[in-house]
């Protein structure tokens, strides 16, 4: 199955203004630059890092996560900058319905550039092309809707609102889910 085979050799995809590439140890301080940041972890399930130690773990799991082939995140590599400012991947992956979960975090230095959209697209077209898949989503929570934005700009289509579908930071929060599939992608 290609999505198994792609996940296991997830290679670096290129856009115009970023790079997707895997972590490596190195990324430790520009991860922890922007994942300390209160604000960029808002609306994520994951909380504000304290330490560098604290990103260098973040690094080891997605280390292992490509070890194993299971489904993870590429850095997000500013082109102009040679730096990571942020994360992409594949939360999971269903091989019997062919269909995974993109999720995103940036620094908050980038937001609002249409850098995540590329990120996205790009994400997209691999998930789609090289893994076969035939459904693509992603969701978030609804006090964030500049992250429904993004996913729109991507091509994928609002299919409601989870009532609740998430605790996260001490509350039950609404969500908004999108997907894109294989037949929406004029091209395939």
């Amino acid at each position: 199955m290609a999505y198994l085979e792609g996940l296991s050799n997830l290679p670096a995809l290129e856009g115009e203004r970023v790079l997707l590439r895997r972590l490596v140890m190195r990324d430790a301080p520009d991860i922890f630059a922007y994942c300390r940041d209160p604000e960029v972890a808002r609306h994520v399930l994951w909380t504000p890092h304290e330490s560098l130690s604290e990103s260098r773990g973040y690094i080891r799991y997605m280390l292992r996560r490509y070890r194993q082939g299971e489904p993870a995140s590429w850095g997000i590599v500013w082109k102009p900058e040679k730096k990571v400012i942020g994360t992409i991947g594949f939360m999971w992956v269903n091989v019997e319905n062919a269909s995974a979960e993109v999720g995103y975090s940036l620094a908050r230095a980038y937001w609002n550039r249409g850098i995540m959209t590329e990120a996205l697209r790009l994400v997209l077209d691999y998930g789609f092309g090289t893994l076969g898949l035939n459904r693509i989503e992603a969701q978030h929570e609804v006090a964030n809707p500049a992250s429904g934005a993004v996913m729109r700009k991507a091509g994928m289509r609002y299919e409601g609102t989870l009532r609740e579908r998430l605790f996260n930071k001490g509350n039950y929060v609404d969500v908004a889910l999108y997907s894109r599939l294989r037949s929406d992608c004029p091209d395939r």
